[in-house]
């Protein structure tokens, strides 16, 4: 059953197609979706997007925080130069379909080393329109040679029959109706039959083999003139397309969205890293937003009793961190909290707060462990706060301690256990010590050493599985440390000896080639292992003493 498949009929559906009743009490049709077309139904997919709901929380809060109203349906950001600028540079982490390392990578390559005069005449937003629809697994091919031509503005037109037909995207099939537009003028193929390849190669029709078409085009197309070499070409080209691919509307309402995100992220990064992180639909972790967070200059505070709202809130230069983010504590509860101290005003101590809410004993100490009772503690640490809970919960009058607070490894310890994460500090702070003896690049200084052998360190944020062309497992990852996010990637070798270590949001050392495309700089892995504590330290393990451009050695 479709998620949002919409059949659509002149009157009652039932004189059209047969229906019947899920389980959960959804009518649905009993054909298959190709079945209904071959019917000749008018099929639609429609589908939530929940940037959209980012971008309509970003504004609510700008609208709120500072009093500016951007009614979306008039805003038009496609000209703003700091906007264009971070789309150029891939710095669009939480923008919608632009933000996956594979797409920032492309963007980057496409504008790093652009020609000056070039970089002022090319359109970004046609250009992330044409993005949008390259980044799928098919085009890899392609895609570097669709870079070369934009920065120098060329177009090679493989045919005459093809002259004009795919100017915009410099001699590069981009978008769905390319392949229609291609077996028309060259192979002279009829509407409708060039409608059908098109839906074949993207696997939505079967009423013909690919093969019976893959012949007509090969005849059409030596009828024109075309050689056996250029007729290959083309048809790599368009079997690129195979799987799923964007017709041009699709991409342009995609890039549309993307611009505006990347938009708010660069005038308004806490409203928007907020309403990001609150719809808790984007490529990456939470962790990892905070992390960008904070590389955008926010300050990350913790969720606070008389201070937080359910979701994020991000402010100025402020992003708090809402209710939602500790562990067990349920919608209603937090809903609960907001509504009496908006009512009654705020909770002037921990005991206020457990009269006027009174939240089950579970519920308090998770707050209590997550730091959201600090500012009503007043003189009482948390341990003694957990006193009184106990005390209030068997009505005991006796006189209470004040214990000596939790340690700061203990309180690190329930920062993890209520958000799954450190939230105040970066990781990476806890190893200074060893990160100190081993002296590893930064990832922002990375592009310095092209060619060279390093050490770095990160928490590794995201993996991409891949194959090679000879079926051989390999993997891209994203790592971080406290400067900026990096790309390496694992080669089979490599991967077999290093994939049982990959754990998400686990720190490493990462020992590689800095190797340089279109002038981004990306690392080949060498070798990686976990960044221990010191004193969890294997007696057996070899010190990581040499220098960081010296990694021959393996860790």
């Amino acid at each position: 059953m479709h998620c949002g498949g919409i059949v659509i009929v002149p009157d009652e559906i039932r004189r059209y197609v047969p229906v019947e009743y899920t389980a959960k009490g959804v009518p649905v049709i009993q054909w298959e979706k190709d079945q209904t077309e071959d019917a000749g139904l008018v099929k639609i997919d429609i589908l939530g997007n929940r940037s959209l709901a980012v971008i309509r929380d970003a504004l609510a809060a700008i609208a709120q925080h500072t009093g500016r109203t951007i009614d979306y349906e008039t805003w038009n950001p496609l000209n703003d130069p700091a906007t264009q600028g971070a789309i150029r540079r891939g710095d669009t982490i939480g923008c919608f379909y632009i933000e996956s390392p594979a797409t920032r990578l492309l963007l980057r390559k496409l504008w790093v080393e652009m020609p000056p005069h070039r970089r002022a005449k090319a359109d970004v937003f046609e250009y992330l329109v044409m993005v949008s629809s390259l980044v799928r697994p098919a085009t890899n091919l392609f895609v570097d040679e669709f870079i070369r031509r934009a920065q120098k503005d060329s177009r090679i037109v493989l045919h005459e029959k093809l002259r004009g037909v795919l100017d915009e995207t410099h001699g590069i099939m981009t978008y769905q109706e390319d392949v229609s537009k291609v077996a028309m003028a060259l192979a002279d193929f009829s509407v409708e039959d060039a409608d059908q390849l098109r839906k074949i190669i993207s696997k939505k029709h079967k009423q013909r083999q690919l093969q019976d078409y893959y012949q007509q085009f090969c005849r059409g197309a030596e009828r024109n003139g075309a050689s056996p070499e250029t007729i290959d070409k083309i048809w790599k080209m368009i079997m690129s397309f195979a799987g799923y691919s964007f017709c041009k509307p699709h991409s342009a309402s995609y890039a549309q969205v993307s611009f505006k995100s990347a938009y708010l992220r660069t005038h308004y990064p806490a409203e928007f890293m907020a309403a990001v992180i609150s719809n808790q639909g984007g490529f990456y972790s939470t962790f990892a937003y905070l992390s960008e967070a904070r590389r955008l200059g926010l300050a990350i505070l913790l969720p606070d009793i008389n201070e937080s709202d359910w979701a994020y809130r991000g402010e100025g230069e402020r992003l708090r961190m809402g209710f939602m983010q500790v562990k067990t504590i349920p919608k209603a509860l937090g809903e609960r909290i907001i509504e009496e101290r908006t009512k009654n005003g705020p909770y002037r101590s921990f005991q206020d707060f457990l009269k006027r809410v009174d939240p089950e004993a579970a519920q308090a100490r998770a707050l209590v462990r997550a730091g959201c009772c600090d500012s009503i503690a007043g003189e009482l640490t948390r341990p003694a706060l957990m006193w009184r809970l106990y005390a209030s919960s068997e009505r005991s009058s006796d006189p209470l301690p004040i214990p000596d607070d939790y340690s700061a490894a203990q309180k690190r310890a329930h920062e993890v256990a209520s958000f799954g994460f450190l939230a105040r500090r970066h990781p990476l702070t806890l190893y200074r010590q060893q990160i100190v003896r081993l002296q590893p690049v930064s990832a922002s200084q990375m592009h310095h050493f092209i060619g060279q052998r390093i050490t770095m360190v990160g928490m590794l944020i995201t993996e991409k599985a891949a194959e090679t062309k000879r079926g051989q497992a390999m993997e891209f990852i994203t790592l971080e440390d406290t400067t900026a996010l990096y790309d390496a990637t694992l080669f089979p070798d490599v991967y077999h000896r290093c994939c049982h270590l990959l754990s998400p949001n686990r720190p490493y050392v990462v020992c590689g080639l800095v190797e340089e495309s279109f002038g981004v700089a990306t690392l080949t892995v060498h070798d990686l292992q976990p960044l221990e504590p010191i004193n969890g330290a294997k007696a057996n393990q070899p010190a990581l003493s040499r220098p960081a451009t010296d990694c021959a050695h393996e860790l």
